[in-house]
């Protein structure tokens, strides 16, 4: 059997502009998908280049299923302090709910940042460190692929959203049935994107169009679950 070795390729050898070539290329259809089966949304309506005063946020988008705001900042260099006060810029100019940072390479005092950020910022607002690698089979195409570096943490996420910082019988148990509902969606190659794990009793499904979606809902009293199109 021959094999090959997997390769790194340059990022700046594909993209040489972050604004007119990468942030074009994420905003396709078919690449933006890629960076929603690693963050768990579905993203629509991607807007390019939006002013916030004086300076412009790389990508702006909704996601289809809960209609929350998302705004994506790519830098194709290692993270600094310039891009890491445009994103908390961004985020409270346009009122985002998701922030998504995409870099290079993530230097570890960013990295502590945003995982700071997470777990002690008051709003409800969640922001991902994600690197982006390209790697390349001998002759073959160049494959991107997105890497998580630092993510929201869900439970934390949930407990602020509770007000007191306590969750009842009910928000405890919608936790952990979404929890292992997410890990067998995973297990099962993933048919629809998963949803970020809340308190809610709803949990809905992106159907590909904005006009229809799939809900399930769960009834903690009479432990039923309803699954709906509306």
């Amino acid at each position: 059997m021959k094999l090959d070795r997997l390769r790194e390729v340059n990022i700046r050898d594909l993209w040489i502009h972050e604004q007119y070539d990468f942030s074009t290329w994420l905003s396709r259809d078919e690449n933006i998908e890629l960076l929603n089966e690693v963050i768990g949304l579905t993203l629509v309506d991607i807007d390019k280049e939006v002013f916030v005063g004086s300076y412009r946020c790389d990508l702006v988008a909704i996601d289809e299923t809960t209609g929350i705001r998302v705004i994506i900042e790519n830098q194709l260099e290692p993270t600094n302090h310039d891009h890491l006060g445009k994103i908390i810029t961004y985020a409270s100019g346009l009122d985002a709910n998701v922030v998504v940072w995409i870099v290079k390479e993530a230097r570890e005092e960013h990295k502590s940042a945003v995982e700071w950020l997470n777990n002690n910022i008051v709003k409800e607002i969640s922001f991902f460190l994600i690197e982006i690698h390209v790697y390349q089979i001998g002759d073959s195409l160049p494959a991107p692929k997105f890497e998580v570096i630092e993510k929201p943490n869900d439970f934390i996420k949930s407990v602020k959203s509770s007000g007191d910082g306590d969750l009842n019988k009910s928000q405890s148990e919608r936790i952990t049935f979404w929890t292992e509902f997410n890990e067998i969606v995973s297990e099962s190659g993933k048919p629809f994107n998963i949803r970020k794990v809340s308190t809610d009793h709803w949990y809905d499904v992106a159907l590909g169009t904005s006009e229809a979606h799939i809900s399930i809902t769960l009834v903690n009293k009479s432990s039923n679950i309803g699954v709906e199109i509306y």
